[in-house]
């Protein structure tokens, strides 16, 4: 029911697309240009990446494409971001392998429309609010899981090894390819590790060129002038012709229904996750704020359609996305030219992917398995409490050997399991108040007192932080600056009140601390007690040339404007 601080055009304005947003606020041929230039690069990089996903998947290449056409469309049309681009991605690539092989096509076409009901109804039920909160090591020990495996997925093509049936576990699966590296096919390898090698050094050298497109235009006519015997798209999809399927639904029945629900459910869980991490890096290199719920509803939707034609799931993409941004893409227009642009290859230039080697994508999904992995992430959060390390290990450990259902579920409950000891320990700690205060050597008043705007030098801030700064809150720390609008010269972060640090608040801590470097904010920190103090000190976040340690908000004042001179 609305409320009186929030009537009913209130909460619905939340669902409004971004789209509609832009055009209010003016959108002519300046804006579509730049919506045009950023359109075509993103359509350059997704072309050979969606072709690529699919072929992982267990799908035909084509299928990339239809889905980054029909579901990118509809993600960037309908979307609560301005920047999302939309399509096939390395997180669904062992969902979709394993329903295909265990269900069959249609068991992924209704797993996928099961899926964007889930998200649809979660938009409407505002749950994205709370998507948020997942905790950074059951994500990135997922997403670190599935770099792991797709990677592996990938030896057989990179390599041009002869197997009959790869197995789907990881560890026969790497007895069998193991087994099979005399038949390495040395024509193969070549363009493989040549396709590799042209990536690697267009990301050093000239990062803002399409890489991964240069590289398999290279590798096609490598192969086709010196006619090497590797396998092509041409070759293992003789007479594949895309298209769109009439819109079908297969058999449903209940027992179907609750056979596949688990994956529907991983499905919903991925693409919600995803997709606002992307909306979320998309705010951070833009300063914009995207509409969390109206986001998982075009997500739904754009599955919904998705499986309606045949095609795969789909999700924000956060690379797509970034590439989106740093070509000057001025609203969704960009994303909804990306897939007009690559309808139009569909269309007319589709036979020139027959020569297209599939040692050449196996290259490129080494790369996302790579960028996946998040190594550097990972060894951070390796320097956590350990509770967190535990979190990660097995939530990584569960998504290589067992399965990704089974993996996010153990990694959400250990992590609440974790929070509530957390609490425990915190509400213990807090309970222990005396009737009668101690004598103190000193008056210095106390940190929690409010700190007046006539108090604080021009160009300083101060900011509060109270309570346990664990997973769920770790996001708001990020809204701060947000808010503030001119970066400040000094941010005085008050940090008395929080008595426990974990993995996530710590980075959150760590992006607020890179943003302030970024922009030239000192940053003062003021009160901090001895279990974040030990946390951030041993993750290597108080750095001493970054931040200022002071005793109570009194010396950090004093502090501030020494800093800037009042």
């Amino acid at each position: 029911m609305p409320t009186a601080t929030q009537p009913a055009e209130s909460r619905w304005s939340l669902f409004i697309p971004k789209l509609v947003t832009v055009l209010r606020e003016g959108y002519g041929a300046a804006e579509f240009r730049q919506d045009f230039i950023a359109g075509l690069t993103v359509a350059i990089v997704a072309l050979p990446l969606s072709m690529a996903l699919a072929i992982a998947s267990g799908a035909t290449p084509d299928k990339g494409i239809i889905t980054a056409v029909v579901a990118g469309f509809l993600i960037s049309a309908l979307g609560g971001s301005r920047f999302q681009i939309g399509g096939p991605t390395g997180a669904f690539v062992v969902v979709v392998f394993n329903v295909i092989a265990q269900h069959g096509y249609d068991g992924l076409i209704l797993a996928t429309m099961m899926a964007g009901l889930m998200l649809i109804a979660a938009g409407l039920l505002r749950i994205g609010t709370y998507i948020k909160y997942i905790p950074q090591p059951v994500v990135t020990g997922f997403t670190s899981g599935i770099a792991i495996i797709i990677a592996s997925s990938q030896i057989k093509d990179f390599f041009g090894l002869v197997v009959d049936k790869v197995p789907g576990d990881f560890f026969p699966k790497l007895a069998a390819l193991g087994g099979a590296l005399s038949t390495t096919s040395p024509a193969t390898l070549a363009v493989a590790a040549g396709a590799l090698a042209v990536i690697v050094l267009i990301r050093r050298y000239r990062p803002t060129w399409p890489q991964f497109l240069i590289a398999v235009v290279l590798a096609s006519a490598a192969v086709y002038v010196f006619h090497l015997p590797t396998d092509t798209i041409g070759s293992r999809y003789a007479g594949l012709t895309p298209h769109f399927e009439m819109p079908t639904l297969p058999t449903v029945t209940f027992a179907r229904l609750r056979e596949l629900f688990p994956t529907a459910f991983t499905i919903a869980f991925l693409a919600g996750v995803e997709s606002l991490l992307s909306a979320m890096v998309a705010d951070s290199m833009t300063g914009r704020r995207h509409r969390s719920n109206c986001e998982l509803v075009a997500q739904g939707v754009a599955n919904c359609a998705s499986a309606l034609i045949g095609g795969l799931p789909a999700t924000g993409a956060i690379a797509r996305t970034a590439t989106n941004i740093r070509s000057g893409a001025k609203g969704p227009v960009a994303g909804m030219l990306h897939a007009v642009f690559l309808l139009i290859f569909m269309l007319v230039a589709w036979p020139l992917t027959a020569y297209i080697p599939l040692a050449a994508l196996a290259s490129v999904l080494m790369i996302v398995a790579w960028n996946m992995s998040e190594i550097d992430k990972f060894a951070h959060l390796m320097k956590a409490p350990m509770g967190d390390r535990a979190v990660l290990l097995v939530t990584f450990a569960l998504t290589v050997m067992v399965d990704l259902t089974v993996a996010i579920e153990v990694g959400v409950v250990l992590a609440a399991v974790l929070f509530m000891h957390r609490m425990s320990e915190a509400v213990e700690v807090q309970a222990n108040v005396k009737l009668l205060d101690d004598d103190v050597a000193d008056d210095t008043p106390h940190e929690s007192r409010p700190v007046t705007q006539a108090e604080l030098p021009p160009g300083v801030i101060a900011s509060v932080i109270r309570g346990p700064f664990f997973f769920g809150v770790a996001m708001r720390l990020g809204e701060t600056l947000d808010r503030i609008g001119k970066p400040p010269r000094v941010l005085i972060l008050r940090m008395r009140g929080v008595p426990m640090v974990d993995g996530s608040g710590a980075s959150a801590i760590q992006s607020l601390l890179d943003r302030c470097a970024k922009h030239g904010t000192k940053v003062i920190v003021t009160g901090i007690q001895p279990q974040p103090k030990q946390v951030l000190t041993e993750m290597g976040i108080l750095d001493e040339s970054r931040v200022t340690l002071v005793p109570n908000i009194e010396v950090g004042l004093a502090t501030a404007r020494e800093m800037v001179g009042a």
